[in-house]
């Protein structure tokens, strides 16, 4: 048995040098899945686990000899690295400095970004906690204002396809099958939110991707935890913002591009790999306005139990 993904359906294999194994124990500790005993005071495979190994690499990482390799499912023992030291980890002080300077920023100077500064946002992203592994999260890179244009206005042709959905009549008929709350949305922002995007486009102005100098669509997998798409794009916002440059999330595209036929030519069009419970763009940019001030923010509710 293992964990299927869309990059795997096999589970990794254990390999143990028992000649240098202590015995320890730590990667017993660690692993979650029963897929490690101790035997005759060395580590061995158990043949008992609950899914198959899913290469989370924990046993790998945590063995202080080297004596645990894992290999399959994306995972290999040249994956494994020292840890950066203590010393070089930034203060509470410094992060929530961080948080609180960013803001979504939709207004950016007409100015490209390098290289450079893509791999290490990217570089960031991919160390986001995502569900078991390999992670299923896939992106997709609009590396220019004019590839973030394109992409804008082929969705804003796509949804004039749809415009019958978003009309007061299909509202009405809907209403007896959905929720107040879907319906409410449906009518008072989703709506007119595409039809904005249709009038703006048509005067040449984009307000889906506001033609960033980059943006980012991250995307998951009929296997994927919805969750993972949405972690991952946030470690790329922040570490965007360590890099002194401004960023947005953009939820609205995502929604509609997932069931039907006119929704998978579109996704093939560009590239789409999958349809996906859960997906989203991140614009990145130098900002083209400064703040000095800043707006608390607060949740629904903190409840203590």
């Amino acid at each position: 048995m293992a964990i299927p993904t869309t990059r795997t359906k096999l589970p990794a294999e254990i390999v143990i040098a028992s000649e240098i194994c202590t015995g320890c124990g730590r990667c017993i500790n660690v692993c979650q899945d029963m897929c490690l005993i101790i035997e005759s005071g060395k580590a061995k495979a158990s043949g008992k686990s609950k899914f198959g190994c899913y290469g989370c690499g924990q046993c790998m990482a945590i063995c202080p000899t080297g004596a645990i390799q894992i290999s399959g499912r994306t995972m290999s023992p040249e994956q494994v690295y020292l840890l950066p030291p203590k010393s070089n980890v930034i203060g509470y002080e410094q992060l929530i400095t961080l948080y609180r300077r960013r803001r979504s920023m939709r207004n950016f100077e007409d100015q490209a970004i390098g290289e450079e500064l893509i791999e290490k946002i990217i570089s960031a992203a991919v160390t986001a906690p995502m569900g078991l592994p390999p992670s299923d999260v896939h992106l997709l890179v609009f590396d220019s204002k004019e590839k973030n244009h394109v992409f804008a206005k082929d969705f804003c042709d796509y949804i004039k396809t749809m415009k019958w959905y978003f009309s007061s009549i299909n509202l009405f008929f809907m209403k007896p099958f959905i929720s107040k709350e879907n319906y409410e949305m449906y009518k008072q922002f989703v709506a007119p939110l595409c039809k904005e995007y249709i009038k703006s486009m048509k005067k040449g102005e984009n307000t889906v991707t506001y033609d960033a100098p980059l943006s980012i669509y991250f995307y998951g997998t009929p296997y994927s935890d919805i969750a993972d798409p949405v972690i991952a794009a946030t470690y790329a916002m922040i570490a965007a913002e360590s890099l002194g440059l401004s960023t947005c999330m953009i939820g609205a595209v995502h929604p509609m591009i997932q069931h039907g036929k006119r929704a998978k030519i579109f996704r093939e069009n560009h590239g789409i790999k999958y349809a996906s419970n859960e997906g989203l763009i991140v614009l990145f940019g130098y900002p083209a306005v400064h703040y000095h001030k800043g707006i608390k923010r607060t949740f629904a509710s903190v409840v203590r139990v």
